[in-house]
């Protein structure tokens, strides 16, 4: 059995109907446990993004904004452009259904992650203030707990080698290779290096270069692709229907697509789903427990925006120009999909989409190595900071030159997937357990800011 059969019979498992099943049924527990508050709410969340570009009152390394911006970082990355290709070219059209129903669902689930996050986070030994998963487990759940925060803080640590940074640096490199002939050895040095620079700076430096090219990467990205949209508007409503209709009927074969069930088309979005945007992988709120504010609600609020923007936004944007174009049904799939997809409808598309790629695969190296060395400290304690940092930068290398050999980017995929699955299952059981805690501080919050406009 080859390394590709093996590792897709452990995906498949990580990924069955138990995970489906927790991911949607805590999604949709917490939905209506809030009473739809995450959907009723978008407008306030904005305004409460846009106030917390300042710090807030309370112990932290960086503003409320600045937390979103890192946590997007992190998840703003190849999932947005490769992996929704993957979804499409795996599981057809109808993937981008079951993605778009995780990450409404999902928005629920990133509010009380953050939420908790901030409620139980702990000052460390070098004074800062740190949080996540591991910790509301240990804190929230109690000591006889601290084992499921052990092994979340194990996958995060081990995971985030992979899914933030060697199949990130893996991307940039082949990009760069493919689209302006860079050897993926000085594009992994380059990397390296950059990185490098920001990463030893720790979180503060991690959040300044966020804040700056996230909205930047993100907003260029969006207008390119509305562009191509705003060509071929009156193809929307027909690639909406095929989205919704093949999502509970599956995808016949045509051109070079080997066709796809409703089981693929569910398994596959909302894994690539949960690549993207991160909801019940527990990632997001460590970066959000590192926020300067007292008022874990507040938090929670901005963190939700997370899963709208990253999935329901720019992952959308890449689904419309992939079905628009047809070349999904080509027999490519990953960068290379969505860069046919855009060089067919507008002049430099691939250009664009490689460099879209490269920042984006960039920014989330340097935010997932904030959670993985968040998940090492909790381990290992504040001395294997350094360390880690140092094994992170030459790991980078490492992913890049990989490109090189031709390293199917399947088995990237399939181990970031199992990766992602072994870190959500004790995250999404504390999510389960404290949720009453979570709709007591919500509902106790609200009726604060009804009590304060009355």
């Amino acid at each position: 059995m080859s390394i590709e059969s093996i590792l897709n019979e452990i995906s498949s498992l990580v990924w069955g109907p138990v995970m489906l099943v927790l991911l949607l049924g805590v999604g949709i527990f917490l939905t209506i446990g809030l009473r739809f508050m995450p959907w009723r709410y978008i407008p306030g969340a904005f305004r409460q993004l846009w106030a917390g570009r300042f710090p807030g009152e309370g112990e932290g390394q960086i503003t409320p904004f600045q937390a979103l911006m890192t946590s997007l970082s992190a998840t703003i990355g190849t999932g947005n452009i490769a992996g929704v290709a993957t979804a499409i070219a795996l599981g057809g059209p109808g993937a981008v259904f079951w993605m778009w129903v995780t990450a409404l669902f999902g928005m629920a689930t990133k509010y009380s992650e953050a939420v908790l996050a901030v409620h139980y986070r702990e000052t460390d030994d070098l004074g800062q203030k740190v949080g996540g998963p591991m910790y509301y487990i240990r804190n929230g759940l109690g000591k006889k707990w601290t084992w499921l925060g052990f092994l979340f803080a194990l996958f995060g640590m081990l995971a985030a080698f992979g899914i933030g940074n060697t199949i990130q640096s893996n991307s940039v490199a082949h990009a760069a290779q493919s689209s302006f002939g860079l050897d993926t050895t000085i594009t992994g040095l380059v990397m390296a290096l950059l990185a490098g620079m920001v990463i030893l700076g720790g979180i503060r430096r991690i959040a300044h270069v966020a804040q700056v090219l996230v909205p930047f990467m993100g907003i260029a990205y969006v207008l390119t692709a509305l562009v191509i949209i705003l060509t071929q508007i009156d193809r929307i409503p027909g690639v909406i229907g095929l989205i919704v209709q093949d999502a509970f009927t599956g995808t016949a074969a045509a051109g070079g697509f080997a066709g796809a069930t409703v089981w693929a088309a569910i398994r596959f979005g909302v894994a690539r789903g949960i690549f993207s945007n991160e909801a019940g992988l527990g990632s997001a709120p460590i970066a959000h427990a590192a926020a300067t504010t007292n008022d874990p609600v507040r938090q929670g609020t901005i963190a939700m925006l997370g899963t709208f923007i990253d999935t329901l936004i720019i992952c959308s944007m890449t689904a419309f120009v992939i079905l628009l174009s047809g070349n999904w049904m080509n027999g490519v799939t990953g960068a290379e999909l969505s860069s046919t997809a855009f060089a067919s409808l507008i002049p430099a598309g691939d250009i664009v989409v490689s460099i879209g790629l490269m920042i984006f695969a960039f920014t989330t190296i340097l935010g997932w190595s904030y959670y993985g060395e968040r998940c090492a400290e909790f381990l290992l304690g504040t001395r294997v900071i350094l360390p880690y940092r140092v094994i992170w930068i030459v790991a980078i290398f490492l992913g890049a030159i990989a490109a090189g050999e031709n390293l199917h980017i399947k088995l990237l995929w399939l181990a970031a997937d199992t990766f992602n699955g072994l870190m959500a299952l004790p995250n999404l059981i504390a999510l389960a357990l404290l949720s009453p805690v979570v709709f007591k501080l919500t509902q106790a919050w609200f009726r604060n800011q009804n009590n304060e406009s009355s």
